[in-house]
């Protein structure tokens, strides 16, 4: 008998399960599907990698097998990657029961989404700001008989940064539906949220998210120690040379912002090595492609703002270099967390210049463990500098030319505009706050 069957998993799933090659549940799985099945609200709490999707998959789609309607289930995602791979999920799973899946998210049409939301799909898989948008913009949009709320990298979303767009979802979902809250971290707005929910809540964290050991023990954690103005330079000498030790390497560079992001992979892809990049400023058709080119071994090198630092199903890498060590030690555990997984050994590195020592330290304090210096050949590095310092102010200068980030700008004008309010008057008193800030 099926371990999967031993936990009330029908037929039908089980050789599903089997042909997708998954014969026994991880233990966020063993632990989690019982209790959904049950009518319990959940939280499942667990390490990127170990199963989480199919931990609510698997009840949500034997649920609806039982009483197939759209729109049946809710699951919200903070990233649009996140969204379309659990979406793949779900599709995969549901096959042989035709499940109808839609992925809203933004970089496509709204029109063409609505149309597609009329057909009433049974899962809709979404980012909260455009699944906000349908409601407040679509009279025929209906979320009333919704069953499951799932929230994946819940402690993301509960964090603050989308308490508007849940102002506007959580009144349009009935009261009585089951709320499923999954992530890698556990937080306290989780139990806040949890504890509120009528269904018997059952709570599961996985034993090794140990609140003392933030990163993995096979993690090779070092830093780079830089002047400011050859930050690129060490960068550039970091990844030639694990191109020249292992050509087969692959490495995920994480940068601040969008634009830094878009103009590190200009820089390295012209000083010839294999890039994709991916952040939200990139046409969606751009950034699934960056992202399967970067899965499948076409391009070694992934530069990415933190949209790739969460829940998404990369292949082994074995590098990640943070550009700029993040402000929240958090956000350096979720960044680092991209290799080193599955037991298996990984390296991060981190370019800090002489202004980021008391980031490192909060970094070090937060994961219980203490960084090496990395040391590369400064010699190689004075070498390359005048030649990468051009390259940079030659990629500056294209990014210039082609009104980058104009589009973001217009579409943030327009909100504004659509809310009645006066564009010029909001961005002076965004100035005023922002001067009476750091006055503070």
């Amino acid at each position: 008998m099926s371990k999967f069957t031993s936990l009330g998993v029908v037929d039908w799933l089980v050789r599903q399960l089997e042909g997708l090659g998954v014969t026994n549940p991880t233990p966020v799985q063993t632990n989690c599907i019982s209790p959904v099945l049950e009518g319990r609200d959940c939280v499942g709490v667990a390490k990127t990698g170990q199963g989480k999707t199919f931990a609510f998959a698997i009840p949500i789609l034997q649920a609806l097998s039982e009483n197939p309607y759209g729109i049946f289930c809710i699951i919200l995602t903070p990233t649009r990657e996140l969204a379309g791979q659990i979406g793949d999920s779900f599709r995969a799973l549901g096959r042989p029961m035709g499940v109808r899946v839609e992925v809203v998210t933004g970089g496509r049409d709204m029109i063409r989404q609505s149309q597609d939301l009329e057909r009433r799909p049974h899962i809709v898989v979404a980012t909260p700001g455009r699944l906000a948008d349908h409601i407040e913009n679509n009279p025929t949009f209906e979320l009333g008989k919704v069953r499951f709320l799932v929230m994946d990298e819940a402690d993301r979303l509960l964090e603050g940064s989308f308490d508007e767009q849940f102002s506007t979802i959580i009144p349009s979902l009935p009261s009585k539906r089951q709320t499923l809250l999954f992530t890698a971290t556990p937080s306290s707005a989780i139990h806040t949220t949890i504890t509120a929910c009528n269904n018997n809540p059952f709570t599961w964290q996985s034993p090794d998210i140990d609140q003392d050991e933030k990163t993995v023990a096979s993690l090779d954690q070092r830093y780079l120690l830089t002047p400011r103005e050859a930050v690129d330079s060490y960068l550039v000498q970091l990844l030639l040379e694990m191109k020249g030790n292992n050509p087969r390497h692959s490495a995920i560079v994480f940068c601040k912002t969008c634009r830094t992001t878009e103009l590190i992979g200009l820089l390295l892809g012209k000083v010839g090595l294999s890039v994709s990049v991916l952040h939200s400023m990139k046409p969606q058709k751009e950034r699934i492609s960056s992202l399967a080119a970067f899965k499948s071994n076409q391009k070694k090198i992934l530069v990415a703002t933190d949209v790739a630092s969460r829940g998404l199903d990369i292949p082994e890498v074995n590098l990640v270099v943070n550009h700029n060590i993040p402000a929240d030690p958090v956000d350096y555990v979720h960044r680092v967390g991209r290799t080193a997984r599955a037991g298996r050994g990984g390296q991060a590195v981190s370019l800090i210049t002489p202004h980021d020592v008391n980031r490192l330290k909060a970094v070090e304090e937060h994961t219980s463990s203490s960084m090496t210096e990395l040391e590369l050949d400064d010699k190689r590095v004075a070498e390359i500098l005048v030649q990468v310092n051009t390259v940079r102010r030659e990629a500056d200068i294209q990014l210039g030319e082609q009104d980058w980030g104009a589009a973001r700008e217009t579409n943030k004008r327009k909100k504004v505009l659509l809310e009645g309010k006066d564009p010029e008057e909001v961005k002076k008193m965004k100035k005023r706050k922002k001067k009476n800030k750091i006055s503070v």
